[in-house]
């Protein structure tokens, strides 16, 4: 309609919601450099950390965001800045590997993690390409930032009506970040993965299709996975 751009822009100035929930996202200077498109699914991923968030009864305190630059499709797992290289292998196996296969390619920061001998001989033997980015070209690892950007607004969405831990309702924030439609590609990560929309009971809530009577938990999480797309779209308007 006429004017919807400005509409919808002074409707979220107002909103409390998206004032809590959004933060303001600085585009770093510098020229952009171009990536090359992957050739297939998980051949070539990014990785970054989110840190500093509070400690919780699992000891953990840092995501680790690991994303598919091909399908857009995010894992986000908990973890502590402590734990060795050795354990953040381990789980880098049993949840990438394991699920995706070797990457022939991984692009991230210069985080001493990353750069360390061990990090850079277990990949050397995977037979996985390491590039690292630069300060001043950022956008060389900018999928990462991107959805670090959508996991910290889902975040907090979602932890303004439920009063869990962040930990609780990350595999919601995974599920409804990979089942969000994603303009770079026309289409929601999961989709893009499988080839497939992803059928849950989510999708029946929204077709008037749940006639059925489900367990007290399953409606508990279904609302919470509806509140926190109705968050996101109101912090991406």
């Amino acid at each position: 309609w006429p004017a919807m751009k400005k509409e919808i822009a002074e409707f979220v100035a107002a909103c409390l919601t998206c004032q809590k929930a959004k933060i303001e996202h600085q585009i770093f200077g510098g020229v952009m450099q171009l990536m090359e498109i992957p050739e297939w699914k998980w051949d070539s991923i990014t990785m970054d950390f989110v840190v500093g968030l509070p400690r919780i009864a699992r000891n953990s305190d840092t995501i680790w965001v690991i994303v598919d630059r091909l399908t857009k499709c995010a894992h986000f797992l908990p973890v502590n800045k402590r734990w060795s290289l050795e354990r953040l292998a381990q789980l880098y196996i049993k949840e990438i590997v394991q699920l995706h296969g070797v990457p022939s390619s991984i692009i991230s920061d210069r985080d001493p993690r990353f750069t360390s001998r061990f990090w850079q001989t277990l990949h050397q033997a995977l037979g996985t390409r390491l590039r690292l980015s630069f300060t001043y070209h950022p956008q060389i690892d900018g999928q990462s930032e991107r959805t670090i950007q959508s996991l910290e607004d889902l975040l907090r969405s979602s932890l303004l009506d439920h009063l869990s831990s962040w930990e609780e309702v990350l595999p919601l924030v995974e599920f409804t970040y990979n089942n969000s439609y994603h303009a770079s590609i026309g289409m929601a990560p999961f989709e893009a993965l499988y080839g497939r929309r992803c059928r849950t009971l989510l999708c029946w809530y929204q077709e008037g299709e749940l006639v059925v009577v489900c367990p007290e938990l399953v409606l508990q999480t279904t609302e919470m996975v509806r509140q926190i797309q109705e968050r996101l779209r109101a912090t991406q308007g």
